[in-house]
């Protein structure tokens, strides 16, 4: 397995993280999906076959793949030749490229061409008329940016989503969604509606799995014990790091820190 990044244009930096390439060029891979709190866009552009496991339904990857918010580990089934040019969104930002609310695509692998019929199979068509990846990321650019003129009307919402997840991230005490509404002013089921609108998920399983991934950096690359990690992050007691852990895992910290699955 191979990982290239690439950074987006000036224009899609607040809204496009990064574009990374995946290449399997050995042998057929199998590899863990963690909850992240990202909106993902995968393309195939080369050979071989990708299946998607969520929730036990096995996914054939079409040719262009809209990965939603996953709120529980899932699994891609990767065979030899396959690669993969990857989109990934910030956590608030995936749609304003969509026409539709983007907890539409959670817990699922989305064919878009459900989403834009034509332009889509258009759009996958120009791709690969291009020899190099710097032209078929100019060219999903070119796409991307068009999509962003035309939902405009987002971009105002977009900012309050964006602080409301700045706020979660900065904040180690457990979360209150009575407490985030209260602060901005708005009522608890607009928020909730936000965060479906905006992200795919409450803002509840928001701040969960961001906790969660800060934990699992920690049980990766540091020696500090699981109990000094649960109250780093913000966990109740040690059981309620467990259990969460385990939940967006599928296993148990322990077990994780002593037989690491790559991500």
């Amino acid at each position: 397995m191979e990982i290239k990044t690439f950074l987006p244009s000036d224009i899609l930096k607040p809204y496009v993280k990064c574009y990374w390439i995946y290449t399997v060029d050995k042998e057929n891979s199998t590899e863990v999906l963690y909850p992240g709190g990202y909106i993902e866009i995968a393309i195939n552009i080369a050979s071989g076959n990708l299946t998607t496991i969520i929730n036990d339904r096995r996914i054939g990857m079409p040719n262009i793949e809209v990965l939603g918010q996953l709120t529980s580990p899932a699994k891609v089934v990767a065979t030899t030749g396959i690669t993969l040019l990857v989109t990934r969104f910030y956590p608030y930002t995936a749609s304003v490229f969509f026409p539709n609310q983007v907890s539409d695509f959670t817990n699922d692998s989305i064919d878009l061409n459900d989403v834009f019929s034509s332009e889509a199979i258009g759009l996958y068509n120009r791709m690969m008329q291009q020899d190099s990846i710097t032209d078929k990321i100019d060219v999903l650019e070119f796409f991307l940016i068009q999509k962003l003129r035309i939902n405009e009307k987002k971009l105002e919402k977009l900012k309050l989503v964006n602080n409301i997840c700045d706020r979660i991230d900065n904040d180690c005490e457990l979360f209150k969604i009575e407490n985030v509404a209260s602060y901005y002013g708005f009522s608890e089921r607009f928020i909730q509606k936000l965060f479906l609108d905006f992200i795919g998920i409450t803002p509840k399983s928001f701040f969960n799995i961001r906790r969660f991934r800060k934990s699992l950096q920690l049980v990766q690359s540091s020696f500090h014990s699981l109990t000094s990690i649960a109250y780093e992050c913000g966990y109740y007691d040690q059981s309620h790091f467990i259990k969460e852990f385990k939940t967006f895992s599928g296993v148990t910290p322990s077990h994780f820190r002593h037989t690491p699955i790559e991500e």
